[in-house]
Parts: C-alpha cells; structure tokens; sequence
C-alpha cells in the first residue's frame, strides 16, 4: 500500500511551495514577526490591513502548470498563527481581513482544476495562541519564562492544533501532501501529542503523504532537507528514503521585497537535475506580495524553468538515480532502459562514457530528438590527429562543437542491457 501511495510523488518530481500571509505585507521576510520580537498585539496591524486584491489563484495555477509542476503546497498557517481560511477555532483568519473569504478555497479549486495534486503546509509553532509557551524562536523570548508562560497551557494548544488540522482535512476534499513546520529545539513530539496528531492525519486522509518535521520521524512518508543540496541519495539506518529538498528563489520564503538575490533559472534547473539524479524531488518555493501577485522577477525565472521542463520533461518525470558514475560536470538520470546525460558544463567535441561498451543503442539530444553519433574506444589505437587510445569499455560521443541553446543540455541514450 504505501509503495502504491507514494508513486504518483515519485514520478512527478517537481512542485510549487507558496508562503504567504499577512508577513507579505511588512515584506521583510517571513519570520519578520521573529526577527524584530514584534509583540501580538503589534503584529495583528497587518490582519487589518491584508487585502490581496489582485489575487489570482487561477494564473498561480497555470504559472505552476507551465513551469512543469505537479502538485503544490500553500502555508495554511506560518509560525505567526494566522490561519488563511475560515476556521472557527481562532479569530486570526483571513475571513477578518479585508479580503474577507477563505483564499485557500480558492487555491485548492484552481490548482485542482489545472490537474496539480493539493498540499498544505501548516506550522505547529503558534506564536499570537495564548497558550503557546515560549521558546527561543518566539519573539517574546526576552521575557521571563516564568512570567510569561503563567496560566499558559499547551494542553490546550495541542487541542488548538488538532482542531484546526481536522479543519483543513476535513473541508477540502482529497488532500495529498500534509507538510507541518517545525519542532523548535526546547520542544518535542509531547508539545504537539505527535503521534496523535500523526494519526489523525491518517484517520482522516488515508492516503496523504506526511513529512517529517514533528519529531516523530517513524509517521514521516518522507523526509525534507531545506535549502540544502543533499552529496547524495540521503539514507535513515542504512536505507534509502524518499526525499524532497524544498528551495527558495531568493532566499526567502515570504515575499521580501528588498532581497534582491535571485537564483538564476540555470541554477534552479540545475538543482532540479542534481535532485532527480539523487532520487528526491524539488520542492520550489514562490512567495506572492501582500496584494496577491508573483514578483515579475519569480514569474520570468518560471517560465525560463517551464520551457527548460517542457523540453526536457522525460529526464525528470518518472526518472530516477542512475547506477552509473556520470563523467565530469555531468547527472545522470535513468527512466527504464533510457539513461538521460545533463551536460552541466559543454565539452569540446567529446564526452567519454566509462564502462558503456556494448550498452550504448542510440543517441540523441532530448530537446530536438536530433540524433548524436558515437563510437566505442579502442585500446589498441594509435595515437594520431584525430584518435587516440581509450581505455576498453569506453563510449566516446561525439557532440557539436556550439553547445546547444537550452539551459543545460540533455543527450538521451538508449540502453540494450535492460
């Protein structure tokens, strides 16, 4: 059963994460509430003033779609405690905005109708609950301990908690991805009764897939490294795990309207490749502004990604880790009997395929289907102009000299041995 729940996110490879809230509006990154210890009463301004007239759910969904990804994750509530649908447990909702409807709702039947698989990501952590204790993310963690966790109890904040993840899975149809934010150091999986929580999860949404954030590692469907390029297939005891590496555009993940370091569209497609060639997913991330709209900057460098995927799709959807080692400044990824070779940085006429001697069908560059010649290694050669010695066994494809105009080349070879 859980090989069969977990198939359709092993294929599909590549999603959208969207933080957004109330924080867009400060746009000073997510954790603005954290960083400059802005009390409750304080930050609650911003619920006041949240008012995404330009939202347009519908065209999130198809910049996702065009982009080639497969599902998508929206913040359901950050660390800040607002909950961005109309839940009846807390008055810190989006319904008591200016925007005044549940915007979630609206997520979910865009992308739903776009045929992209639902996810939502929802913090454990809640700083403006009363009966959340104080920890050191908390931005009144200056404060007495003692006298601020008075009268606090997180017994009742753990029934908060269930209650609104009942709420969210219990409103929306089918859910897919369950993706909770995170276990502070001074708390555990008592703080948030995870092994309840987990099970609940599963009460209600049998085949959701679930993350591994709250402390409780033997509920987790797969693990999730964040802005961290894993060396290779990560491993719990030994064993390989299904993974998703989430990434940011700019190194935030709310909208941030002065940070103005932006991974260029080469960069992301090649964290895409390097994941997929790793066995994990990429989980990218887009934070809208405070009136509902993708930056311009994030929306060229999707669609640069999307025409990138749109060629090169059969590299990454259904594909995998390669047995094979690849040559230098390249990724393998293999689907079936079909090897994909990402070229990172373009060679001078040759690429030397060690140990493919015999293997080696056909070939051929993925974004035209343009058929590249090869020829195995002799190692009884001499050297001269134009050959020289090779070691036994090796495959020597011979590429065009001007690199192909796409952001990283993609040359397709058809294996006999499978």
């Amino acid at each position: 059963m859980k090989k069969e729940k977990t198939d359709w996110f092993v294929h599909d490879r590549f999603g959208l994460f969207v933080h957004w809230g109330i924080y867009a509006i400060p746009g000073r990154h997510e954790w603005v509430q954290s960083r400059e210890k802005i009390a409750a009463e304080d930050y609650k301004k911003y619920a006041d003033r949240f008012e995404p007239d330009l939202y347009d759910p519908v065209q999130w969904a198809r910049d996702a779609k065009r982009t080639g990804m497969k599902y998508a994750v929206l913040t359901s509530k950050h660390h800040d405690g607002f909950a961005m649908w109309d839940s009846q447990l807390t008055d810190f909702k989006v319904t008591n905005t200016p925007a005044g409807r549940d915007l979630m709702a609206e997520f979910v039947e865009a992308f739903r109708a776009e045929g992209l698989k639902i996810g939502f990501y929802h913090s454990v952590i809640d700083w403006h609950h009363p009966d959340y204790t104080l920890d050191s993310p908390h931005p009144s963690r200056d404060q007495d301990p003692g006298k601020f966790n008075q009268g606090r109890d997180m017994g009742r904040y753990r029934e908060f908690l269930h209650g609104q993840v009942r709420e969210l899975l219990t409103n929306y149809g089918k859910i897919d991805v369950m993706w909770f934010d995170w276990t502070p150091p001074e708390k555990n999986r008592k703080d948030w009764d995870s092994e309840n929580l987990a099970t609940l999860v599963r009460e209600l949404q049998p085949g959701i897939l679930l993350n591994d954030r709250i402390d409780y590692p033997e509920s987790a469907d797969f693990v999730t490294p964040e802005e961290y390029q894993a060396k290779a297939w990560p491993e719990r005891d030994g064993e390989r795990v299904l993974w998703e590496t989430c990434q940011t555009l700019n190194g935030s993940w709310g909208y941030d309207r002065d940070n103005v370091n932006w991974k260029s569209p080469e960069v992301l497609v090649k964290v895409l490749i390097d994941t997929v060639s790793k066995g994990g997913n990429l989980l990218l991330n887009v934070g809208p502004t405070a009136r509902g709209e993708f930056d311009p900057i994030a929306r060229e460098t999707l669609a640069q990604i999307g025409e990138w995927v749109h060629r090169h799709g059969r590299s990454i959807y259904g594909a995998t880790a390669a047995e094979e080692l690849p040559p230098q400044d390249c990724r393998f990824t293999r689907r079936g009997n079909r090897l994909y070779l990402h070229v990172f940085s373009w060679p001078l006429r040759h690429i030397h395929l060690e140990g493919f001697a015999g293997r080696a069908e056909y070939a051929q560059f993925l974004h035209d289907g343009s058929e590249i010649f090869f020829r195995e290694g002799d190692p009884n050669a001499v050297a001269q102009n134009t050959a020289m010695a090779e070691d036994a066994g090796t495959v020597i494809l011979e590429v065009p000299l001007r690199r192909p105009d796409v952001i990283v080349p993609v040359i397709e070879l058809f294996l006999r041995d499978s």
